[in-house]
Order: structure tokens, then C-alpha cells, then sequence
């Protein structure tokens, strides 16, 4: 999950990769580092910290200086400091490498590499890369070269056939001024094409400044980039075409906009990015929905005897609201199932099975690694993503974009109510071709549309919402309860307040409290019940009191105009009325807020959370 940008063009190299990091910061910030080469040396700045921190240690750019590589790290393999940050130098110093992902088999290749006399400087398993390449090169390099090949390029793809594990990775050589070779397995690579320039990048961000044409690599794809354009292949040296493909974002939609975090901004986007995902998709008047990126497989869908959504984190917790949705609309029974324990599950995946991934970024490695499971065992497989061309966009069957527009902020908000929106809308449709009636599904559809506009309203109480924050945040343990639809958010709000305020918290059925977790109830503890109007709300005032009773404080969001609340909450958060199973696209918005200001209140960056990254490549 680090971010790694490379840039060949005629432009100094050194000012385009540091933006570039900066774009990508969000995927990582342990440490950073940059590579130029220039009259055949790479020369090397890297220091641990943030990108501010190498800044301030880089020399004044140089024109001629136009071919670099850039990382800022999220560390797996090795301490975050300058040591083990990338870029990477082979022993010879000739070979220079950024990577994103994890080498399996490092240990085995660097024993291996120590044994022939290679000597490393790093605890990082990049290093192991860079040297095996360096020293293919520095020993094999004559050995029989096909006539279409240099040395460096056919280094890399032996060194490459013999990592186990996953790679997102820009090389460098100090004797090919004028090439650059970016790899795939496993981890986003994506090459923007300019004019007569290219940026290689992990993320679309550190792109769209300089172009929107842009190639997506696959898994065991490489690419050459050189003064002559840049060519595709494979790893095993087969040449394959690649598309340009636009990037359906701009560089507007990625900067602050005059807020003062990317989170706060994605959370008060949400009212037009569902509006974006709901556009041209309902249509009420004929009570149908349109998924054009599934069509061609309603008719599984609509006969499907079993359903198993799989996600990580946030995604996992709007898969728990969709199986809710299915069931109750379409009447398919429905699995949620964490991608990073159905990987290493024994499914059962009979005929009439439907799996469907859903993931922000579509790079998540368990989803991914859940995809091709499934796959394997002859399951339809679908997607529910945000970011086009995405690696478990294009490993799907087929899939359905959320169209939310570009998520920076580590802590998923925006992409949340559109994940749920989507599964909103697959459910009617699935239930209007099984059993629902054309009015019925009418209805809902109307309620769908009305969600944007209600959110606007929610959104108007965050400065209330500030103040519940800063008359909690001495609190290091919450609980939060919900049931029913309202039950993963309780999941989903607990869950931000750990991300970004390093507050201990819990999610919770409201019932399950009685089976072990009122025992840390006492002295203020902060309760957050999502106790909206519905068919157990009475059942919440039930639990609602046992808290009170116990001496907990007690932070409702309920119903406008619930007056019986008013009298018992120590703090109310309101939401518009909607049918309960449309709730937590409303329900989640306070929480997300709440989570905010608390994090801002106890000083914490809330778009760099400690020891998190926006993208979870790696295993």
C-alpha cells in the first residue's frame, strides 16, 4: 500500500516526483525517498518521515535531471527509517528500485544473493529485488540475449519469473539513461501518457495533473518507456497491445477545496457523489432500475440460490447492510464474509452461487485474493468498485462502479453510502424481477432519490456534532449499538473512531450488550445508539435505559421530531424520516462526523492516521 511514482520526460524530473508523492501520500508515510539519474549515476535522497521532511533535505532540481523514481512508504518488511526507505540500490549502485507489495520468498533469494557475496543494507524484502536484478545483470547479462532485448530489460524479467509475491515497481539503470521499466503482480501500476513525457504511478492522483490518458497494467504485464513511446508485455516476454483509457477524474476533485481535511470534504461530498451514482441508474416513474455493467447477468442474479458478498473493513460493513437488502427485498439468502478469511476458507460454492466483491480502491490483496478463489470454483464473480480499470474491476465477470469520484482521506466515508446505494439498487431490482411489485419497487426508488438531499440536511448539524465530540473525547472506551439495518453502522462508526482517534470502541448489536459488554459500562462511558424509527426501535429504548441505568452517557442519533429521546439522551443527533432499509446511508453520516471532530479535537492528522494506509495491497 506505499505510493510509488517514476517520471521520463524532457521536464526536470525532481519537482514532478515529489507532487507526485504528495498526491500519494495517503497511501503511505513512513519515509520517502527520490532517484534521478543523471550521466549515468542515480543518485539517492531518502529520509524517514513524512514528504515535507524530504523536501527539506533535496538539492535545488536540475533541468537535465529527467528520469527519476519516487516512493513514500508504508512499512511492512524493516523499520520505517531512512535506511529501509525506498528507493532501493542493487550493491553495485547501478540498479534502482520502488515497490509497492511484498516478496514472499525474499528470505530464500537474499540468503541465496549473501551466499554469492551480495551485501545488503536494508531489513527490507525491495532490496532483495534490486540486487537479484543488479546481479543478473552484473553475471548473466551476455548469456545468450534475444536480439529484440537489452541487458537491463531481460535482467529484470529473469529476476521478475522468480519472485513469489505481489510488486508494483519502477526500475531504473545507471547505463540506460533513457529507459524506464515498470512491472505488475498483484499491485496497481498504472502508466499516464503525456506529450512526450510519461509517469509511471501506483494511483491515478500523481497523474492527472500532467495527463488523463493512461494505461492499466495487469498482473505479470511490464512496461518499457523509452524515447521511442513506450511498449507492453509480458513478464515471459510476449508483446501485448494496452488502450489508453481516460481517467474519469480531475486534478479539481482531488485538492481541498478550502477545507481543512480530504475526510471532512468526502464526507460533505456525499450528497452529489450519490447523486452521481444514482444518475441515470432509477428511474421511478417504471419502477426499474438500470445496472448496465451487469446486464448481461440479471438472469443469473435473478435466479440465484445463494449470494456471498466479501470485503474488507468499511466495504465489509456496506456488505452487511446489502445482505440485508437482498434478503429482505429479493428473498436470496446472503453471506457476508471477510475477504481475508474466505481466502484461506473451504467455501461452499454450488451451482446458483453468486459472489460478489465489493472494494473503494478494487486493489484490496485479500478481496483480490477472495476473487480468484471463487473464480476457481467456478462462481459468477462480480465487483463493486469505485476506481475505474481497477485491478478487481478487470478480474470480475462483471461489476457495477460507483461512480463517487476520487477518495483520498484514509477513513472511507463517501464511498460507504455509495456502496450501499449500489446494493440499495441491486436489491430492488433483483426483488422487482422476483416477487416485488412494480409499485412497491416504485416506492423505494422515490425514497432512494430522496437520500441525497437528506444527507444535506444531516450535514448542517456538524458543528453540533463538533460539540457532542469535545464532551467526550476524554473517554477512551465507546460502545456503539444498533440493530437491525442499524446494526452495521453501529459496526461502521465504531470502526472510524478507532482510525482516526485512536479511540477504543466497539460495535455491537444492541441486544448482544446484555451477554458480556454492559460489564464495562460505568462512569461516563460513552454509548452511541442508532435508534431511529422502525420496527425495534422499542426494543432500543429498552437497551437505551439498562445504559442510563448503569451510569453511561447516552449519544442517540434518532428520527427528527422523536421528543421521547429528547428527554432521555444526553446528546441527540437527528436524521431524516426514511424506511428503515435505506437508513444507514443517513445513520452512518453523523458517526463519520463524530469521528471527525473527535480526532481533530485530540490533535491527530486525520487524513494520515497512524499505521494506516488508503489502499491494503499488500496481505
Amino acid at each position: 500500500m506505499c505510493g510509488i511514482v517514476a517520471y521520463l520526460g524532457r521536464k526536470a524530473a525532481q519537482p514532478i516526483l515529489v507532487e507526485g508523492l504528495k498526491r500519494l501520500e495517503y497511501r503511505g508515510y513512513d519515509s520517502a525517498g527520490i532517484a534521478l539519474l543523471n550521466d549515468g549515476s542515480i543518485h539517492v535522497t531518502k529520509t524517514s518521515g513524512r514528504i515535507s521532511a524530504l523536501e527539506g533535505i533535496l538539492d535545488e532540481p536540475h533541468g537535465w535531471d529527467t528520469l527519476g523514481i519516487a516512493h513514500t512508504r508504508w512499512a511492512t518488511h524493516g523499520r520505517p527509517n531512512t535506511t529501509n526507505a525506498h528507493p532501493h540500490l542493487d550493491a553495485t549502485g547501478k540498479i534502482a528500485v520502488v515497490h509497492n507489495g511484498i516478496i514472499e520468498n525474499y528470505a530464500t533469494l537474499r540468503t541465496w544473493l549473501q551466499n554469492e557475496g551480495v551485501v545488503f543494507r536494508s531489513e527490507t524484502d525491495t532490496e532483495v529485488i534490486a540486487n537479484l536484478i543488479g546481479y543478473i545483470y552484473a553475471n548473466q547479462a551476455d548469456a545468450g540475449l534475444p536480439d529484440d532485448q537489452s541487458a537491463f530489460e531481460w535482467a529484470v524479467q529473469q529476476a521478475l519469473r522468480k519472485l513469489h509475491g505481489t510488486f508494483g515497481l519502477a526500475i531504473i539503470c545507471g547505463d540506460f539513461p533513457d529507459t524506464l521499466i515498470g512491472a505488475k503482480r498483484g499491485s496497481p501500476l498504472i502508466l499516464g501518457v503525456g506529450n512526450t513525457e510519461y509517469i509511471l504511478a501506483s494511483d491515478a492522483a500523481a497523474i492527472v495533473e500532467h495527463t488523463t490518458q493512461a494505461i492499466y497494467m495487469a498482473d505479470n504485464e511490464m512496461v518499457l518507456v523509452g524515447p521511442d513511446g513506450f511498449h507492453t508485455k509480458t513478464i515471459d516476454n510476449v508483446t501485448i497491445a494496452k488502450d489508453l483509457k481516460q481517467i474519469e477524474f480531475s486534478l479539481e476533485q482531488i485538492e481541498l477545496d478550502g477545507f481543512e481535511h480530504h475526510m471532512l470534504k468526502e464526507i460533505f461530498e456525499q450528497p452529489e457523489s450519490l447523486r452521481m451514482c444514482l444518475g441515470g441508474r432509477i428511474e421511478a416513474h417504471d419502477g426499474k432500475i438500470k445496472l448496465g455493467g451487469i446486464r448481461d447477468y440479471l438472469r443469473e442474479l435473478t435466479r440465484a440460490r445463494h449470494v456471498i458478498f466479501t470485503a474488507c473493513g468499511t466495504a465489509f460493513h456496506a456488505g452487511l447492510v446489502g445482505e440485508f437488502l437482498l434478503e429482505h427485498l429479493a428473498r436470496i439468502p446472503v453471506e457476508t464474509e471477510y475477504a481475508s478469511e474466505f481466502r484461506y476458507r473451504n467455501p461452499i460454492i454450488e451451482d446458483g452461487t453468486i459472489v460478489i466483491a465489493i472494494s473503494q480502491s478494487g486493489e484490496t490483496a485479500d478481496t483480490l485474493a477472495a476473487v480468484e478463489q471463487a473464480k476457481e470454483r467456478g462462481a459468477v464473480v462480480l465487483g463493486v468498485v469505485n476506481v475505474v480499470g481497477s485491478t478487481i474491476a478487470r478480474a470480475t465477470d462483471a461489476g457495477i462502479y460507483l461512480h463517487a469520484g476520487p477518495e483520498i482521506g484514509v477513513a472511507s466515508t463517501k464511498a460507504f453510502t455509495a456502496q450501499v446505494a449500489v446494493l440499495s439498487m441491486l436489491a430492488i431490482e433483483l426483488g422487482r424481477r422476483r416477487h416485488l411489485g412494480s409499485d412497491d419497487a416504485a416506492r423505494h426508488i422515490d425514497e432512494l432519490a430522496q437520500i441525497p438531499e437528506k444527507i444535506e440536511r444531516i450535514l448542517e448539524q456538524s458543528d453540533h456534532i463538533r460539540e457532542i465530540a469535545a464532551a467526550n473525547i476524554d473517554k477512551e472506551n465507546w460502545l456503539f449499538l444498533g440493530r437491525g439495518f442499524n446494526y452495521p453502522v453501529a459496526l461502521e462508526g465504531a470502526l472510524k473512531l478507532k482510525e482516526i482517534s485512536y479511540i477504543h470502541a466497539e460495535g455491537l448489536p444492541a441486544a448482544e450488550m446484555k451477554h458480556g459488554p454492559i460489564a464495562l459500562i460505568a462512569d461516563g462511558m460513552p454509548a452511541v445508539f442508532v435508534a431511529t424509527a422502525g420496527p425495534q426501535y422499542d426494543k432500543m429504548m429498552g437497551n437505551i435505559q439498562e445504559v442510563r441505568a448503569r451510569g453511561g452517557r447516552i449519544i442517540v442519533v434518532a428520527t427528527e421530531g422523536d421528543e421521547y429521546l429528547e428527554g432521555v439522551a444526553d446528546h441527540l443527533i437527528t436524521v431524516p424520516q426514511t424506511p428503515e432499509l435505506f437508513q444507514p446511508m443517513l445513520t452512518a453520516v453523523p458517526l463519520q462526523l463524530l469521528a471527525y471532530h473527535a480526532a481533530v479535537l485530540r490533535g491527530h492528522d486525520v487524513d494520515k492516521p497512524r499505521n494506516l494506509a488508503k489502499s491494503v495491497t499488500v496481505e
